[in-house]
């Protein structure tokens, strides 16, 4: 292995030695004009250096060319380009980290570094970082020596990444690498520094170049300018300025160009005019950019008549407007809602060969919607895809569906979505919504309802990179409309990918809950309903309603039942008529108690209707012998303020032979005392008599004539027999001496009243 290792450095070496030297001609071509690959000397060399570093061996022998067949084959495969050296220390340097390790893999990889080497793995270094690390460590190691064109590609590196305190430390210590300083280094930093906001130290920089003897040209002056006019310094660019004169440097086109932008963009109108004016004065002749400037500062500030004297001068002066120019003018003129001269413009321009470009449209398709000439807007749109010319601003196309809708032509409406995709312009939900309502307002839904279908079709709602959603005026309808129409199952889907990107339209969710139950699909409507509980979304009364009336059309009363009381949890009061549907679905099924509870539900709810169920709700719970139920259900009827029919009650029982549950009725009538008949009372003791209950009979029988109610049963007599045949002789002669001192005592109380009277 390790001879095998060796042959390969070896084979390495020999093909590195192929590549040229800092110093050739294409090696500087290269470092002035930085390409992202570099030119490659000799044709050959591609392939002397393998695509994988680890290959088995490194062929340096000429083949001899393949037949006519093999080549074409081999064209046909369309090989790759083997991976250059930079390239893959690039990718090694992004894939692993800076370690000796890897500085190692490097080191053997290329044992010897040149000027074109190191200056592409800093240009193609995928982050400035590695760049950076690259950049020290061939130094620090010995294997190269930076010069000029190295030092200015990293601080331009480094610039652009805002890492502006290693880019100033390089600057700096270049002199004692030996290396001269030259204005261009200092002009990126300056730059650099200015791009970051931080405008005090290029200033600082700007001032050091002197102290430092690094000569000051109109470059340099150019940059600071931009700096400075960039943050609005526009004071200290006149002083700067008045400085440069006084240095002998004079102001070129651009510094002018520079100057007058700065000051219109600081809202210094008179002063940069004055500069055009110094300007002409000087005998430089003002250009394309200068009168672009002064176009552009002069609608900036709403002054388009001035806009428009400039664009005249220039035409006078024999400089061809250019499509920027145009571009700027057509933009003052829709500043200022002068759509028809933008129109105007841009009629002009084509005639004179000049093609309007993308920001051209996109600046007047705003303005032809703000005034509503919705039918050139069609016009420009139809020309822009004709050319294939997108605009800069995808927001536009909303407007235009909007507009177009506002205008009442949903045929143009569609023909913008048909554009979009023409244009390769991504389609978004919010686009197809704007035309789903206003389909939906126009009454047109079979449209609307295909324009749905391409949307879920496409997942277009779902798309991860889609900024522009639906908003609720454009689904609600929508889902309504389907709802109404038994197309709730497509309604689902569309709200279903609404959730998905967090919608919780308690409006959507209801409507859908409605349509389910309307189309006899209770279950799916209950799992949306305990997904907005779970959600806290907020649920309407009529969603519970038709939920619970589409559970009792499916004759499904126990779930009917769930979803009552899901409602009167969440705080909405069910119908008196919606009690009474559920209670009779209950009873009719045969489950009483369930039935019991509604109704228990019902008066706590202060609802007294339907006494007619309630009694036969009482009277089958005491058929079946849920009496204690029974009674508290009694309980909170007489506290609710309803008397059941005791009379009907104790009657119906003692003819079905429920005698004891007569009896606990009867006994809780008499505790609480409640009006009760005294034939009510007879037909409860005939019952227990009959039954041979003597004792529950004349434990009942004590405590009517203890209430003072009734004393001439006429079973008394049988019911004492009774007794004394049971061996119950001790109760027998208790009731005996109770009828006999009653008689006594109302005896007593009719001869008094005769003596009265006779009196």
């Amino acid at each position: 292995m390790a001879c095998l290792a060796a042959s390969k450095r070896n084979h390495l070496n020999s093909n590195l030695s192929k590549l040229s030297s800092p110093l050739s001609l294409k090696s500087l071509f290269f470092c002035t004009s930085a390409p992202s690959q570099p030119p490659n000397p000799n044709s050959n060399e591609e392939q002397s250096v393998s695509a994988n570093p680890d290959a088995e061996s490194f062929s340096t022998k000429t083949e001899s060319p393949p037949p006519p067949a093999a080549t074409f084959r081999r064209e046909g495969r369309r090989q790759k380009n083997p991976e250059k050296i930079e390239d893959i220390i690039c990718r090694m340097m992004a894939n692993r980290a800076w370690t000796t390790r890897l500085q190692n893999s490097i080191r053997n990889l290329v044992p010897s570094f040149d000027h074109e080497l190191v200056y592409n793995v800093l240009h193609g270094a995928k982050t400035s970082e590695h760049a950076l690390q690259f950049f020290r460590w061939v130094e620090r190691s010995n294997l190269f020596e930076h010069n000029r064109e190295t030092h200015h590609k990293i601080i331009e590196i480094l610039g652009r990444a805002s890492k502006l305190n290693h880019a100033r430390c390089i600057l700096l210590d270049m002199p004692k690498k030996g290396l001269e300083w030259d204005e261009d280094l200092w002009v990126l930093m300056i730059d650099s520094y200015g791009k970051s906001g931080i405008v005090q130290e290029s200033v600082k920089l700007f001032q050091k170049m002197e102290e430092l003897g690094v000569e000051r040209s109109i470059k340099s002056y150019d940059t600071l300018f931009k700096v400075i006019l960039r943050r609005g310094r526009y004071m200290m660019a006149k002083r700067y300025f008045n400085k440069m004169l006084s240095e002998g440097i004079q102001p070129t086109r651009h510094t002018f160009n520079i100057m007058i932008w700065g000051f219109f963009l600081s809202g210094k109108v008179e002063t940069a005019n004055r500069f055009f004016e110094d300007m002409k004065s000087r005998e430089i002749m003002p250009d394309v950019v200068t009168y672009n400037t002064m176009i552009n500062g002069y609608y900036r500030v709403k002054k388009i008549e001035e806009a428009e004297k400039y664009f005249v001068e220039m035409k006078g002066r024999n400089i061809e407007p250019s499509v920027v120019t145009y571009t700027t003018l057509i933009k003052g003129y829709v500043s200022v809602e002068r759509v028809d001269d933008a129109l105007r413009l841009v009629e002009e321009m084509k005639g004179f060969g000049i093609k309007p470009n993308a920001i051209t449209y996109s600046t007047l398709l705003p303005g032809l919607c703000n005034a509503e000439k919705m039918s050139e807007a069609r016009s420009v749109l139809k020309e822009m895809v004709e050319k294939y010319i997108a605009p800069t601003d995808n927001s536009i196309f909303t407007r235009l569906i909007s507009g177009q809708c506002k205008a009442g032509n949903l045929d143009a409406a569609v023909d913008v979505l048909k554009a979009m995709i023409r244009l390769s312009v991504p389609t978004e939900a919010g686009h197809y919504g704007v035309l789903i309502e206003n389909c939906c307002k126009s009454g047109e839904y079979d449209r609307a309802v295909k324009l749905l279908d391409k949307l879920i079709e496409k997942d277009i709602i779902l798309r991860p990179q889609s900024t522009l959603h639906m908003e609720p005026s454009s689904y609600n309808p929508m889902i309504e409309y389907l709802c109404n129409n038994g197309q709730s199952s497509k309604a689902e889907t569309l709200v279903r990918q609404l959730m998905k990107l967090g919608v919780q339209d308690p409006i959507a969710l209801n409507t859908l809950i409605r349509g389910h139950s309307q189309e006899g699909a209770p279950d799916s409507a209950f799992e949306l309903l305990k997904i907005m509980l779970r959600r806290k979304v907020d649920s309407e009364k009529s969603a519970y309603d038709s939920l619970v009336q589409s559970y009792l059309k499916k004759s499904d009363p126990a779930e009917a039942k769930t979803v009552l009381d899901s409602m009167v949890e969440n705080g909405h009061l069910p119908e008196s008529s919606l009690f009474r549907s559920v209670m009779e679905s209950l009873f009719e099924d045969g489950r009483v108690q369930t039935a019991s509870r509604v109704m228990k539900m019902m008066l706590e709810k202060g609802v007294t209707d339907h006494q007619d169920l309630i009694d036969k709700i009482l009277e089958a719970l005491f058929m079946r012998g849920h009496v204690e139920e029974a009674l508290g259900r009694i309980e909170l009827l007489m506290q609710s303020g309803i008397a059941p029919d005791f009379v009907s009650l104790l009657s119906v029982l003692c003819e079905k032979g429920k005698t004891i549950a007569a009896l606990k009725l009867l006994d809780y009538g008499l505790e609480r005392d409640y009006n009760i008949q005294s034939s009510s009372y007879e037909k409860v003791l005939d019952a227990l008599l009959a039954a041979g209950k003597t004792l529950n009979a004349y434990s009942v029988l004590c405590k009517i004539m203890e209430k003072g109610g009734v004393s001439d049963w006429s079973s008394c007599k049988d019911l004492i027999k009774s007794l004394n045949e049971e061996g119950n002789t001790k109760q027998a002669d208790i009731l005996s001496r109770m009828i006999m001192g009653k008689d006594k005592l109302a005896g007593s109380k009719k001869g008094s009243k005769k003596a009265a009277v006779a009196y």
